[in-house]
């Protein structure tokens, strides 16, 4: 059973992450090549995203309770961005410490500004430290792919990545749309996860055994945590994993919009 990930964790987990991702940019021939898993995006363009995110929730998290975010990255700010390799990536590292100061300052339960209030996850400094995980983590991917030498995910970040995307990105108080329905994510380290779809919106609940008390989920994907989080935000192909009863459920799933 995946056990959700206690605060030093998530903060080494972002400082490691980061750091794989500036090693990869290192290595890549240049900063103009274009991300397969981000086609819109040159390398430049994916360390650039991701420093700003850095920054942008270390404004969020040092602000503390708020009913708006800080302030986003302005053009201005864009166009300052370097643009030479070197100083890009000290600009990359200077953006995780600011994200990573922000964190041990206001420690996991301070509340701030997030976008997901509607969700199970909290509106906390912890939560936001959670998320960037999964940031860190999937643009590091993002990365490697790039230079052609892309890593395993690592184990700890992966489970905890799906039961985060499920709580944070998919509950939702907003009435389904469809017929209730039940999908339900297996990794193969073990750990399970049910969404339950209905009028009263969407939860996700930790499944001790499949299909716990005999209600069978309308359709199930199957994988590693890492093939599933890679799935979720749509790093790799559906038939990269395996799907049991109505895989047409997923696609309404990955389709809605809910309204909030």
């Amino acid at each position: 059973m995946a056990k959700t990930l206690e605060f030093p964790d998530l903060l080494r987990l972002i400082d490691e992450r980061s750091t794989a991702f500036r090693a990869a940019v290192a290595s890549a021939p240049g900063l103009d090549v274009q991300v397969p898993t981000c086609p819109d995006w040159t390398l430049f363009d994916l360390v650039q995203h991701l420093g700003q995110v850095h920054r942008h929730w270390a404004a969020n998290v040092a602000a503390g309770p708020a009913d708006a975010p800080a302030a986003a990255p302005s053009s201005q700010d864009a166009l300052a961005t370097p643009r030479e390799r070197e100083a890009l990536l000290a600009w990359s590292a200077e953006s995780t410490g600011l994200l990573l100061s922000a964190l041990r300052e206001a420690g996991p339960d301070r509340g701030c500004w997030t976008w997901w209030g509607a969700s199970q996850s909290p509106q906390t400094s912890g939560a936001v430290a959670r998320h960037q995980v999964q940031e860190a983590t999937v643009h590091t991917y993002d990365a490697q792919v790039t230079v052609g030498a892309p890593q395993p995910l690592p184990g700890e970040a992966a489970l905890d990545g799906v039961d985060e995307f499920l709580t944070m990105c998919c509950a939702t108080p907003s009435a389904w749309p469809h017929q209730p329905a039940a999908v339900e994510f297996h990794a193969g380290e073990g750990s399970s996860w049910r969404l339950t779809l209905d009028a009263d919106g969407a939860r996700s609940t930790r499944l001790t055994t499949p299909s716990a008390d005999g209600d069978e989920a309308g359709s199930s994907v199957h994988g590693t945590a890492a093939e599933l989080v890679l799935f979720l935000y749509d790093r790799i192909p559906a038939d990269s994993l395996k799907f049991d009863g109505d895989p047409h459920l997923f696609d309404l799933l990955l389709a809605w919009e809910p309204e909030e």
